[in-house]
């Protein structure tokens, strides 16, 4: 193993890299987010920390996961807001 594969990222790094808020990356860890299956981290006291290695695998299983699905069409922007 080299070091390169113990990389460990925090919170805010995973959030980057996923393009999402680090609350939403700490539901994912916690496995709160609904048809989501949980991003594997390490423990640290309160501190949560994930692997990159393990981050890119959940990613590409995620990615498989959703091979053969089609993406719905958006909704129209504000559609749902009231006047």
């Amino acid at each position: 193993m080299s070091t390169q594969d113990f990389d460990l990222l925090t919170m805010a790094e995973v959030a980057a890299l996923l393009h999402c808020s680090k609350a939403h990356v700490c539901k994912a860890v916690a496995g709160r987010v609904p048809n989501c299956p949980p991003i594997p981290a390490v423990s640290l006291g309160r501190r949560k920390l994930v692997r990159r290695q393990s981050l890119l695998a959940w990613i590409e299983a995620n990615e498989v996961g959703l091979a053969g699905a089609t993406i719905a069409a958006s909704p129209v922007r504000g559609a749902g807001k009231r006047a």
